[in-house]
Protein backbone atom coordinates (compact mmCIF):
# COMPACT_ATOMS: atom_id res chain seq x y z
CA UNK A 1 0.00 0.00 0.00
CA UNK A 2 1.02 3.52 -0.37
CA UNK A 3 1.76 5.97 2.46
CA UNK A 4 3.21 9.01 3.41
CA UNK A 5 6.51 8.15 5.44
CA UNK A 6 9.75 9.84 7.21
CA UNK A 7 13.09 8.38 8.71
CA UNK A 8 13.77 11.43 10.86
CA UNK A 9 12.24 14.78 12.31
CA UNK A 10 12.31 18.08 10.04
CA UNK A 11 10.04 20.34 7.37
CA UNK A 12 7.92 18.44 5.32
CA UNK A 13 10.55 18.09 3.29
CA UNK A 14 11.75 15.48 4.51
CA UNK A 15 8.27 13.78 3.89
CA UNK A 16 7.52 10.98 1.04
CA UNK A 17 5.38 8.42 -0.70
CA UNK A 18 6.26 5.28 -0.20
CA UNK A 19 4.90 1.29 -0.79
CA UNK A 20 4.91 0.24 3.02
CA UNK A 21 3.21 -3.63 4.42
CA UNK A 22 -0.64 -3.42 4.98
CA UNK A 23 -1.46 -3.17 8.73
CA UNK A 24 -2.58 -6.78 10.42
CA UNK A 25 -5.40 -5.72 13.00
CA UNK A 26 -5.15 -7.34 16.50
CA UNK A 27 -8.47 -8.64 18.29
CA UNK A 28 -9.46 -5.36 19.19
CA UNK A 29 -9.23 -3.25 16.11
CA UNK A 30 -10.23 -3.14 12.31
CA UNK A 31 -8.43 -2.75 9.17
CA UNK A 32 -10.06 0.22 7.07
CA UNK A 33 -9.35 1.14 3.51
CA UNK A 34 -9.07 4.90 3.89
CA UNK A 35 -10.80 6.80 1.48
CA UNK A 36 -10.00 10.61 2.89
CA UNK A 37 -7.89 12.00 6.10
CA UNK A 38 -7.40 15.60 7.68
CA UNK A 39 -4.71 17.55 8.95
CA UNK A 40 -3.93 18.49 13.05
CA UNK A 41 -1.72 21.06 14.33
CA UNK A 42 -0.55 17.90 16.00
CA UNK A 43 0.82 16.11 12.98
CA UNK A 44 3.59 19.04 12.53
CA UNK A 45 4.51 18.40 15.59
CA UNK A 46 5.09 15.03 15.19
CA UNK A 47 6.76 15.88 11.88
CA UNK A 48 9.06 18.34 13.57
CA UNK A 49 9.47 16.83 16.84
CA UNK A 50 8.94 20.01 18.57
CA UNK A 51 8.46 20.55 21.13
CA UNK A 52 11.89 18.78 22.82
CA UNK A 53 10.15 16.47 25.18
CA UNK A 54 7.57 14.95 22.69
CA UNK A 55 10.86 13.11 21.44
CA UNK A 56 10.53 11.04 24.69
CA UNK A 57 7.27 9.45 23.55
CA UNK A 58 8.04 9.40 19.37
CA UNK A 59 11.80 8.50 19.39
CA UNK A 60 15.20 10.71 20.70
CA UNK A 61 17.02 10.28 17.48
CA UNK A 62 14.17 10.17 15.56
CA UNK A 63 10.63 9.27 14.68
CA UNK A 64 9.55 5.09 16.00
CA UNK A 65 6.74 4.91 13.43
CA UNK A 66 7.86 6.17 10.13
CA UNK A 67 3.82 7.27 9.36
CA UNK A 68 1.70 10.26 10.31
CA UNK A 69 -1.90 11.58 10.46
CA UNK A 70 -4.86 10.41 12.67
CA UNK A 71 -7.89 11.45 11.92
CA UNK A 72 -9.42 9.39 9.23
CA UNK A 73 -12.57 8.14 7.33
CA UNK A 74 -13.35 5.18 5.12
CA UNK A 75 -14.54 1.77 4.65
CA UNK A 76 -14.09 -2.01 6.97
CA UNK A 77 -12.16 -4.53 5.30
CA UNK A 78 -11.58 -6.96 8.35
CA UNK A 79 -12.75 -7.21 11.41
CA UNK A 80 -10.86 -8.77 14.88
CA UNK A 81 -12.52 -10.81 16.91
CA UNK A 82 -13.24 -8.54 19.61
CA UNK A 83 -14.36 -5.95 17.58
CA UNK A 84 -17.93 -6.17 18.12
CA UNK A 85 -20.66 -4.52 16.41
CA UNK A 86 -18.70 -3.66 13.28
CA UNK A 87 -18.53 -5.26 10.12
CA UNK A 88 -16.80 -5.29 6.45
CA UNK A 89 -17.87 -2.63 4.38
CA UNK A 90 -18.99 -0.48 7.24
CA UNK A 91 -18.51 3.10 6.82
CA UNK A 92 -16.26 4.26 9.29
CA UNK A 93 -14.54 7.27 10.37
CA UNK A 94 -12.47 8.38 13.72
CA UNK A 95 -8.61 8.20 15.06
CA UNK A 96 -5.92 5.67 14.21
CA UNK A 97 -1.96 6.59 13.36
CA UNK A 98 -0.84 6.70 10.06
CA UNK A 99 -3.86 7.89 8.13
CA UNK A 100 -2.13 9.84 5.70
CA UNK A 101 -1.97 6.66 3.95
CA UNK A 102 -4.35 3.53 1.71
CA UNK A 103 -4.92 1.33 4.80
CA UNK A 104 -4.66 1.96 8.52
CA UNK A 105 -5.67 -0.80 11.79
CA UNK A 106 -7.89 1.00 13.87
CA UNK A 107 -9.10 0.61 17.55
CA UNK A 108 -12.85 -0.16 17.75
CA UNK A 109 -13.29 2.15 20.53
CA UNK A 110 -12.22 4.90 18.70
CA UNK A 111 -14.30 4.44 15.86
CA UNK A 112 -18.08 5.06 14.69
CA UNK A 113 -20.46 4.10 11.76
CA UNK A 114 -19.67 7.39 9.44
CA UNK A 115 -22.92 10.09 9.54
CA UNK A 116 -24.95 9.15 5.85
CA UNK A 117 -24.89 12.70 5.21
CA UNK A 118 -21.17 13.52 4.61
CA UNK A 119 -18.68 12.79 2.24
CA UNK A 120 -16.03 10.90 3.18
CA UNK A 121 -13.62 13.85 2.62
CA UNK A 122 -16.28 15.98 5.07
CA UNK A 123 -16.44 13.07 7.47
CA UNK A 124 -12.77 12.66 7.95
CA UNK A 125 -12.40 16.46 8.84
CA UNK A 126 -14.57 15.92 12.41
CA UNK A 127 -12.96 13.56 14.93
CA UNK A 128 -10.04 14.63 16.53
CA UNK A 129 -11.55 18.83 15.59
CA UNK A 130 -14.80 17.85 17.05
CA UNK A 131 -14.38 15.64 20.08
CA UNK A 132 -12.15 18.44 21.42
CA UNK A 133 -14.38 21.40 20.94
CA UNK A 134 -17.30 19.12 22.60
CA UNK A 135 -15.42 17.68 25.22
CA UNK A 136 -13.94 21.11 25.87
CA UNK A 137 -17.18 22.62 26.36
CA UNK A 138 -19.34 20.06 27.84
CA UNK A 139 -16.51 18.36 30.10
CA UNK A 140 -14.16 21.11 31.21
CA UNK A 141 -16.33 24.57 30.40
CA UNK A 142 -19.37 22.90 31.79
CA UNK A 143 -21.78 24.56 29.48
CA UNK A 144 -25.40 24.74 30.04
CA UNK A 145 -28.00 26.73 28.40
CA UNK A 146 -28.33 30.19 28.69
CA UNK A 147 -24.40 30.24 29.64
CA UNK A 148 -22.14 33.06 27.59
CA UNK A 149 -19.62 31.79 25.48
CA UNK A 150 -16.29 32.70 23.94
CA UNK A 151 -14.43 30.66 21.62
CA UNK A 152 -11.33 32.15 20.28
CA UNK A 153 -9.86 31.14 17.18
CA UNK A 154 -13.56 30.66 16.02
CA UNK A 155 -12.33 30.11 12.32
CA UNK A 156 -10.28 27.27 12.86
CA UNK A 157 -10.42 23.68 12.97
CA UNK A 158 -11.63 23.37 16.16
CA UNK A 159 -13.41 26.83 16.58
CA UNK A 160 -15.31 26.35 13.96
CA UNK A 161 -16.76 23.03 15.53
CA UNK A 162 -17.30 24.57 18.87
CA UNK A 163 -18.94 27.56 17.97
CA UNK A 164 -21.74 25.10 16.18
CA UNK A 165 -21.95 22.37 19.29
CA UNK A 166 -21.94 25.51 21.59
CA UNK A 167 -25.17 26.83 19.71
CA UNK A 168 -26.51 23.19 19.97
CA UNK A 169 -26.38 23.41 24.10
CA UNK A 170 -28.30 26.73 23.80
CA UNK A 171 -25.42 29.05 24.80
CA UNK A 172 -25.39 32.50 23.74
CA UNK A 173 -21.69 32.63 21.16
CA UNK A 174 -19.52 35.06 20.51
CA UNK A 175 -16.67 34.31 18.13
CA UNK A 176 -12.88 35.45 17.89
CA UNK A 177 -11.58 35.94 14.41
CA UNK A 178 -9.50 38.09 11.95
CA UNK A 179 -11.23 40.31 9.95
CA UNK A 180 -11.65 37.67 6.59
CA UNK A 181 -13.25 35.21 8.65
CA UNK A 182 -16.26 37.00 10.17
CA UNK A 183 -19.20 36.32 7.70
CA UNK A 184 -18.05 32.93 7.96
CA UNK A 185 -18.06 32.25 11.84
CA UNK A 186 -20.83 34.50 11.72
CA UNK A 187 -22.50 31.75 9.29
CA UNK A 188 -21.96 29.29 11.76
CA UNK A 189 -24.49 30.40 14.30
CA UNK A 190 -22.37 33.11 16.36
CA UNK A 191 -24.88 35.82 18.02
CA UNK A 192 -21.62 38.03 18.41
CA UNK A 193 -18.06 38.33 16.09
CA UNK A 194 -15.20 40.01 17.29
CA UNK A 195 -12.44 40.92 14.70
CA UNK A 196 -9.58 41.00 16.72
CA UNK A 197 -7.48 43.53 14.34
CA UNK A 198 -10.23 46.46 15.52
CA UNK A 199 -11.11 44.80 18.95
CA UNK A 200 -9.54 43.73 22.07
CA UNK A 201 -12.30 40.75 23.58
CA UNK A 202 -10.54 41.39 26.74
CA UNK A 203 -10.88 44.88 26.90
CA UNK A 204 -14.52 45.16 26.13
CA UNK A 205 -16.06 44.51 29.95
CA UNK A 206 -18.13 41.44 28.87
CA UNK A 207 -17.91 38.50 30.84
CA UNK A 208 -18.50 34.76 29.70
CA UNK A 209 -19.42 31.68 31.65
CA UNK A 210 -17.13 29.43 29.44
CA UNK A 211 -13.98 30.55 27.49
CA UNK A 212 -12.90 27.91 24.84
CA UNK A 213 -9.32 29.07 23.65
CA UNK A 214 -8.02 27.37 20.87
CA UNK A 215 -5.60 29.60 19.84
CA UNK A 216 -3.45 30.18 23.53
CA UNK A 217 -2.38 33.66 22.29
CA UNK A 218 -3.47 35.50 25.40
CA UNK A 219 -2.18 35.35 28.70
CA UNK A 220 -3.96 33.12 31.80
CA UNK A 221 -4.48 36.87 33.52
CA UNK A 222 -6.13 38.14 30.41
CA UNK A 223 -8.13 35.39 29.91
CA UNK A 224 -8.97 35.10 33.62
CA UNK A 225 -10.41 38.67 33.23
CA UNK A 226 -13.21 37.79 31.07
CA UNK A 227 -14.80 35.27 33.09
CA UNK A 228 -17.91 35.50 35.32
CA UNK A 229 -17.77 34.59 38.61
CA UNK A 230 -18.11 30.99 38.46
CA UNK A 231 -16.43 31.00 34.72
CA UNK A 232 -14.16 28.84 33.30
CA UNK A 233 -11.53 28.91 30.34
CA UNK A 234 -10.32 26.08 28.89
CA UNK A 235 -7.10 26.27 26.86
CA UNK A 236 -6.48 23.78 23.86
CA UNK A 237 -3.77 25.05 22.36
CA UNK A 238 -4.57 24.55 18.79
CA UNK A 239 -2.51 27.31 16.63
CA UNK A 240 0.16 29.44 17.63
CA UNK A 241 3.60 28.26 18.36
CA UNK A 242 5.09 25.45 20.39
CA UNK A 243 6.02 27.24 23.43
CA UNK A 244 2.30 29.32 23.18
CA UNK A 245 1.01 25.98 23.27
CA UNK A 246 3.02 24.30 25.88
CA UNK A 247 3.16 27.17 28.10
CA UNK A 248 -0.40 28.13 27.69
CA UNK A 249 -1.50 24.56 28.71
CA UNK A 250 0.93 24.39 31.60
CA UNK A 251 0.31 27.51 32.82
CA UNK A 252 -3.21 25.94 33.16
CA UNK A 253 -2.47 23.06 34.66
CA UNK A 254 -0.28 24.46 37.50
CA UNK A 255 -2.64 27.13 38.44
CA UNK A 256 -5.62 24.03 38.45
CA UNK A 257 -3.45 21.89 40.25
CA UNK A 258 -3.16 25.04 42.39
CA UNK A 259 -7.17 24.75 43.32
CA UNK A 260 -7.94 27.09 40.01
CA UNK A 261 -11.12 26.24 39.42
CA UNK A 262 -11.32 28.80 36.58
CA UNK A 263 -8.91 27.60 33.93
CA UNK A 264 -8.04 24.39 32.89
CA UNK A 265 -6.69 22.60 30.24
CA UNK A 266 -6.92 18.98 28.34
CA UNK A 267 -6.07 16.72 25.94
CA UNK A 268 -8.89 15.08 23.72
CA UNK A 269 -9.77 11.67 23.02
CA UNK A 270 -11.68 10.57 20.14
CA UNK A 271 -14.42 7.84 21.74
CA UNK A 272 -17.16 6.19 19.82
CA UNK A 273 -19.44 7.19 22.49
CA UNK A 274 -19.05 11.18 21.10
CA UNK A 275 -18.31 9.94 17.60
CA UNK A 276 -21.87 9.04 17.64
CA UNK A 277 -23.28 11.94 19.44
CA UNK A 278 -20.90 14.27 16.52
CA UNK A 279 -23.05 11.84 14.14
CA UNK A 280 -26.50 12.83 15.80
CA UNK A 281 -25.52 16.61 15.52
CA UNK A 282 -24.40 16.50 11.91
CA UNK A 283 -27.45 14.03 10.42
CA UNK A 284 -29.14 16.65 12.11
CA UNK A 285 -27.94 19.48 10.40
CA UNK A 286 -27.08 21.08 13.69
CA UNK A 287 -23.09 20.62 13.34
CA UNK A 288 -21.51 21.06 9.58
CA UNK A 289 -17.68 20.69 9.08
CA UNK A 290 -16.19 23.62 7.67
CA UNK A 291 -13.10 22.30 4.88
CA UNK A 292 -10.63 25.36 3.51
CA UNK A 293 -8.90 23.32 1.52
CA UNK A 294 -8.35 19.58 -0.31
CA UNK A 295 -5.25 17.96 -1.39
CA UNK A 296 -3.97 14.50 -2.90
CA UNK A 297 -1.87 11.76 -0.91
CA UNK A 298 1.17 13.18 -2.67
CA UNK A 299 0.19 16.69 -1.90
CA UNK A 300 0.23 15.91 2.20
CA UNK A 301 3.69 18.16 2.53
CA UNK A 302 2.33 21.21 0.62
CA UNK A 303 -0.60 21.16 3.02
CA UNK A 304 1.30 20.75 6.41
CA UNK A 305 2.65 23.66 4.96
CA UNK A 306 -0.39 25.78 4.34
CA UNK A 307 -1.44 24.18 7.64
CA UNK A 308 1.41 25.08 9.54
CA UNK A 309 1.19 28.99 8.81
CA UNK A 310 -2.01 29.36 10.63
CA UNK A 311 -4.67 30.64 8.51
CA UNK A 312 -6.56 27.94 7.54
CA UNK A 313 -10.35 28.51 7.53
CA UNK A 314 -12.11 25.17 9.06
CA UNK A 315 -10.13 21.87 8.07
CA UNK A 316 -7.38 20.72 5.37
CA UNK A 317 -8.71 17.46 4.01
CA UNK A 318 -6.47 14.87 2.28
CA UNK A 319 -8.76 12.79 -0.31
CA UNK A 320 -6.81 9.47 -0.18
CA UNK A 321 -8.45 6.49 -2.41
Amino acid sequence: MRAIVRDRYGSPDVLRVEEVDTPVPREDEVLVRVRAASLNPLDWHLLRGVPAFIRLITGLRGPRDPRLGADFAGQVEAVGAKAAGLQPGDEVYGVADGSFGQYVRAAARKIAIKPATLTFEQAAAVPIAACTALQGLRDRGRIARGHKVLVNGAAGGVGTFAVQIARSFGAQVTGVCSTRNVDLVRSLGADLVVDYTREDFTSTGRRYDVVLDCVGNRSLVECRRVLAPRGRCVRIGGGGSSLQMIGGMLGAFLLSRAGSRKLVSFVASSTTADLTILKGLIEAGTVTPVIDRQYALDAVPEALRYLEEGHARGKVVVAVG
